[in-house]
C-alpha cells in the first residue's frame, strides 16, 4: 500500500480533522448498481463464491474506484462471515437472502457451535490484494457487523425485519444471549485485528438492526458490546473506528459518547442539523444522504447533497449515505452526487 495518512483524506477527516471538501464513499459502493460487478458475478457464481473468491473480490471492491475515484475502499465482504466464523453454516437462498444453521434458540445450541477460523482466511488475502492496488490518496476501510446485529441472524437463522426471536430471547434468557453476545465480541475483534494485520487502515461496525431495541436493552445489547469492542481493538491496534448504530435516533448521542467510537455514521432518518448540535463537538460524522434520492437524482439529489454538507460544515465530516446504495441507481446520478460534494 503506497501513500501516507497525510495524503488520505478521509484518514485526515476521521482523525478530526475537518476539510473544506467533505471526503466521500458510499456504503455499497461495490454492488449490483454496477454493469461491471453484474457480469463479475455471472461469471462466478452466488454472492459467497465471490467473497470467498479472494481475486474475484479483490477486482470488486476496486471497480467503484476506477468510476469514482471514491475517497474510500469498502472492504468486499458479507458481516455474516462471523457467523460461519463461529460455526453456522452459512448460505445464500435465491431471492430470499442469508440462511444460517442450526438456529440458536438456546443455549445447548451455542455451545454446540464448533468455531472454524479458517473460513476468514480468503477475506485477508482479499486484503492483500486491494491493498497492494489502492490508489495512494484512497483510505481502505475494514468492517465487521455489530455484536446484536450479528447475534439477530445466528438466533433466527435469517434476517427479520422486526428481530422478533433474538428480541424475545433477549427478554427470556438474557444469559445465553449475553453468551452468544460475548463469543461475537471475542471473533470480531480477532477478525477486525486480522484485517488490519493484512492491510485495512479504518473500520467501520454495521449495527444494522440497533432501532429494533429498547432503550435499556440498547444500552446492555449494543453500546456494551461495541465498548468491547473498542477496548479490545485499540488494545491490538491503531486505526480509526467508525461506528453505524442505525436506527438509533435519539440514542445516538449516548452511543458516541459511551462507546468512544473515532466517528459516528448516520442513516437517512437522522436530521443533520439536530445531530449536529447533540453530539460531541468535534467528532467526526459520517453520512447520511438518503439512497432513494440518489436514485431520484436531479434537483432534489443537488439539494439533499447541499443540506447534509451545510449541516456538518463546522464539524469533520465524510459525505456518504444513510444506507447501502441500491441496486436500481443509475450510475449517472452517482457521477452527479460526486460532481456536487467536490464542487465540479
Amino acid at each position: 500500500m503506497t501513500g501516507s495518512p497525510d495524503s488520505k483524506p478521509l484518514f485526515r477527516v476521521l482523525a478530526g480533522e475537518k476539510l473544506a471538501v467533505p471526503p466521500l464513499w458510499l456504503m455499497r459502493q461495490a454492488g449490483r448498481y454496477l454493469p461491471e460487478y453484474r457480469a463479475l458475478r455471472a461469471e462466478k457464481g452466488g454472492f459467497l463464491d465471490l467473497v470467498n473468491d479472494a481475486q474475484a473480490a479483490t477486482e470488486v471492491t476496486l471497480q467503484p474506484l476506477r468510476r469514482f475515484a471514491f475517497d474510500g475502499a469498502i472492504l468486499f465482504s458479507d458481516i455474516l462471515m462471523v457467523p460461519n466464523a463461529l460455526g453456522q453454516r452459512l448460505w445464500f437462498e435465491a431471492g430470499e437472502g442469508p440462511r444460517l444453521a442450526p438456529e440458536l434458540r438456546t443455549r445447548a445450541a451455542i455451545d454446540a457451535l464448533v468455531p472454524n477460523p479458517a473460513i476468514l482466511d480468503p477475506v485477508y488475502a482479499t486484503v492483500r490484494g486491494v491493498a497492494a492496488a489502492v490508489p495512494p490518496a484512497t483510505t481502505f476501510l475494514g468492517f465487521a457487523g455489530s455484536p446484536w446485529t450479528v447475534a439477530t441472524y445466528m438466533i433466527a437463522g435469517k434476517g427479520s425485519r422486526e428481530q422478533a426471536e433474538a428480541r424475545r430471547m433477549a427478554y427470556g434468557d438474557p444469559g445465553a444471549v449475553q453468551e452468544l453476545i460475548d463469543r461475537i465480541v471475542g471473533v470480531t475483534i480477532d477478525y477486525l485485528v486480522g484485517q488490519v494485520a493484512s492491510g485495512v487502515e479504518a473500520v467501520q461496525l454495521f449495527d444494522s438492526w440497533s432501532g429494533s431495541l429498547a432503550p435499556a436493552e440498547f444500552e446492555r445489547w449494543v453500546i456494551a458490546p461495541t465498548v468491547a469492542i473498542v477496548e479490545g481493538l485499540r488494545a491490538r491496534v491503531d486505526v480509526p473506528i467508525i461506528g453505524f448504530p442505525k436506527g438509533a435516533g435519539g440514542k445516538l448521542a449516548a452511543y458516541a459518547r459511551e462507546t468512544t467510537v473515532d466517528a459516528i455514521g448516520l442513516d437517512e432518518t437522522v436530521d443533520p442539523v439536530w445531530a449536529n448540535a447533540q453530539l460531541p463537538t468535534g467528532l467526526p460524522v459520517q453520512g447520511n444522504l438518503d439512497p432513494l434520492l440518489l436514485i431520484a437524482g436531479g434537483e432534489a439529489l443537488d439539494a439533499g447533497v447541499d443540506r447534509v454538507i451545510a449541516a456538518f460544515a463546522d464539524r469533520p465530516h465524510v459525505f456518504n449515505l444513510g444506507h447501502g446504495i441500491q441496486q436500481d441507481t443509475p450510475i449517472a446520478h452517482v457521477e452527479r452526487l460526486v460532481a456536487r460534494v467536490r464542487g465540479a
